[in-house]
């Protein structure tokens, strides 16, 4: 077994049982995101992408908490592997000191693009999310601060941040022209162009704001979601969404070498997404759970059994991913982000369950 395949799998084994630091690696994590890392912030907002009703969480400690997963996403998976004994609050209900280790802004339908995601309903789009992400640094100058912002800047720099964009952009925009107008502005690699300049700004703010330490996960290969299989009316991945997704991660890998040049002290890790695939998933064209008809695209239909076998499933509704895949996203994605967090104290990791 290849060095990085032995260490994904390692984390993948120490994942699996619930294996916690008694001090988190960095003091820090704040999460940026749609529904892959969304972790309730949709469950009060009048949308239809949400997942705070059964079978979602059907194997969470919490039940449904707004995860779309039957259980924890790649943002728990991420935290956990730091070193944190609980997931990451959602800003939803995040308060008091529970905001010194930081703060999940994922939502669900949510985009670099304000629109991308509104013909759902609600959700809270990445400059919503930056937004938020400023009330948050008010309330630590005023719990760590004592009115100054020298102290909250200081914090943020040992931080660990993640950001997960671009899926709704293509899913629920560009390739949605029945609600949308992208598609006739744009050709493709145009569109890519447009996405990264915004995301380039985007980023740029999170550094006025303090971040340093940036791991920027790539839109993942929607095309083979069932959901968009059933969209297209195809059997196989629609190539012309990934064909659209790889220009934009290929554009996003160079933007974030010249962020990285322009922006002191900054340091930008791309996260590669992931393809779903492997031999111990090989379900991997149609989602455990019944979907829904009369609720957002792809989602679960509510109070109805899912699958049995869902150690073998891929997909968990027709556009998010089990836990399992979770755990193995989320164990690349800490494996990549150690440049963060190499300095501190080395993770021992278990050799069996």
């Amino acid at each position: 077994m290849g060095s990085v395949k032995a260490y994904v799998f390692l984390l993948f084994i120490a994942t699996l049982s619930s294996f916690t630091m008694a001090v988190p690696q960095v003091p820090c994590y704040f999460i940026f995101g749609d529904s892959l890392y969304d972790n309730g912030n949709n469950n009060h907002l009048f949308t239809e992408a949400k997942s705070d009703f059964p079978p979602y969480g059907i194997d969470h400690p919490d039940g449904p908490t707004g995860r779309f997963s039957n259980g924890r996403n790649i943002a728990d998976v991420i935290a956990q592997l730091l070193g944190f004994e609980n997931s990451i609050p959602p800003y939803a209900s995040a308060s008091g000191e529970d905001i010194l280790r930081g703060v999940n802004y994922a939502s669900g339908a949510a985009g670099i693009r304000e629109e991308s995601g509104q013909h759902l309903g609600g959700r809270i789009s990445l400059d919503r999310q930056i937004a938020h992400h400023a009330t948050t640094i008010l309330k630590l100058v005023e719990l760590i601060g004592n009115g100054s912002l020298a102290p909250v800047r200081r914090h943020l720099k040992k931080c660990i941040y993640t950001v997960a964009m671009g899926n709704n952009d293509f899913i629920n925009n560009y390739f949605f022209p029945q609600y949308y107008k992208t598609s006739s502005l744009y050709t493709p690699e145009e569109y890519a162009e447009v996405l990264v300049q915004q995301y380039t700004q985007q980023l740029s703010k999170l550094y006025e704001y303090g971040a340093r330490k940036l791991g920027i996960s790539g839109a993942g290969y929607s095309g083979c979601a069932p959901a968009m299989m059933t969209r297209y009316e195809t059997n196989g991945c629609v190539d012309a969404v990934n064909g659209a997704v790889v220009q934009f991660n290929a554009k996003l890998t160079t933007a974030l070498v010249d962020l990285e040049s322009k922006l002191t002290g900054a340091k930008f890790v791309y996260i590669n997404p992931s393809l779903g695939y492997s031999p111990e998933f090989n379900v991997t064209d149609k989602p455990c759970c019944n979907v829904s008809t009369t609720i957002g695209e792809g989602q679960c239909a509510p109070n109805q059994e899912p699958c049995v076998a869902r150690q073998n499933y891929v997909f968990w509704d027709a556009f998010h991913p089990t836990e399992n895949i979770s755990i193995v996203d989320g164990a690349t994605a800490y494996a990549t982000m150690s440049p963060f967090y190499v300095s501190q104290t080395k993770l021992k990791l278990p050799l069996s369950v």
